[in-house]
C-alpha cells in the first residue's frame, strides 16, 4: 500500500505529479604521486554536490580506505536515514505535531545478497523523536507516522535494500 506524499495530501496532486527533479553529484579522484596497484592507490576522493557543498570521502576501511572519512556504504545508510527523517518531519508538521528533536542511530548490514554478491542488504533505522505541546502521538500513532514516512521516502522507494524502522522511546 502506498500512502500519499505530504505535498499530494495537501491537495497539490496534479502540480506535484507533473514535476520531476534532477539531483547531481560529482565524484573526483586523482592518483597523485602514489603507484597504481590495488594495495597502494589512494581511496580518498571528493564528493561535490549540486548545491556546491564538497566533502572528502574514501572507501570503507575494510577496502583500504580512511576510517575517518565517510564511505559509499555509510552514505547509503545516511541517505535512507535522512530521507526518512525529513519525510517524518513533513508528515508531523502537517499533522500539527511539534517535534523538538529527532535522532537516528541507523545501521546498515553488508552481506551477500540472493545472487551471492556483496550488498547493503538491510538497513535498520532507530529513530528517537521528542515531541512537545499538547498534541503528542501515542505509541501506535508514532508507529503509524514512521510507516507513513517510510512509504513516502524517495530513497527507500529507490533501493532494493530492506529498511526496518525500530522507533526508540
Amino acid at each position: 500500500m502506498r500512502l500519499a506524499a505530504p505535498a499530494l495530501a495537501a491537495g497539490n496532486a496534479e502540480a506535484h505529479a507533473s514535476r520531476m527533479s534532477e539531483h547531481r553529484a560529482t565524484a573526483r579522484w586523482m592518483r597523485g604521486e602514489k603507484s597504481f596497484t590495488y594495495e597502494t592507490y589512494p581511496r580518498t576522493h571528493r564528493w561535490v554536490f549540486g548545491g556546491g557543498a564538497e566533502l572528502d570521502a574514501s572507501s570503507a576501511p575494510e577496502y583500504l580506505g580512511d576510517a575517518a572519512l565517510p564511505n559509499p556504504e555509510e552514505a547509503l545508510v545516511m541517505a535512507l536515514s535522512s530521507c526518512h527523517m525529513l519525510s517524518f518531519l513533513a508528515i508531523a508538521a502537517r499533522k500539527r505535531l511539534t517535534v523538538d528533536s529527532y535522532e537516528d542511530a541507523a545501521v546498515g548490514h553488508m552481506e551477500k545478497n540472493a545472487e551471492g554478491r556483496l550488498a547493503v542488504t538491510r538497513v535498520e533505522l532507530h529513530p528517537r523523536v521528542v515531541f512537545s505541546g499538547a498534541n503528542r502521538p501515542s505509541r501506535d500513532e508514532l508507529q503509524k507516522l514512521h510507516e507513513q514516512a517510510h512509504h513516502v521516502c524517495f530513497i527507500a522507494n529507490s533501493v532494493k535494500t530492506e529498511v526496518t524502522v525500530v522507533p526508540l522511546d
